[in-house]
């Protein structure tokens, strides 16, 4: 019979402090100092806040500023306003399908 001996790659009290460190503060940012830290890499740490159930992926933004928005939502809200279903409208381009949803929406205010 084989001794196996488990490796633990986070000790309770380096979970512990990760926690409370990101909890305070949930930036990239963070992360980083945390990965640099505990001489982990930034991956890693993700991964463990991620069990935890405790990581924010950053919310995605265009080079605009604004949120980013798929097509197949765009064309979920054209189509709830029209009361049809249009599934080639998601091969249009983005501007079109933005430029008509707003017009879509306008219309149904």
């Amino acid at each position: 019979m084989s001794d196996t001996i488990k490796v633990v790659n986070y000790t309770e009290e380096m979970v512990a402090a990760i926690v409370a460190e990101y909890e305070a503060e949930p930036t990239r940012e963070t992360v980083d100092a945390l990965a640099s830290r505990f001489s982990k890499t930034s991956r890693s740490i993700i991964a463990k806040l991620s069990t935890l159930g405790i990581y924010q992926a950053p919310v995605r933004v265009a080079k605009t500023g604004k949120p980013v928005i798929k097509k197949e939502v765009l064309v979920a809200e054209i189509t709830a306003v029209l009361g049809v279903e249009l599934p080639s409208l998601v091969k249009a381009n983005k501007q079109d399908l933005e430029a008509l949803a707003t017009f879509v929406t306008a219309l149904k205010s």
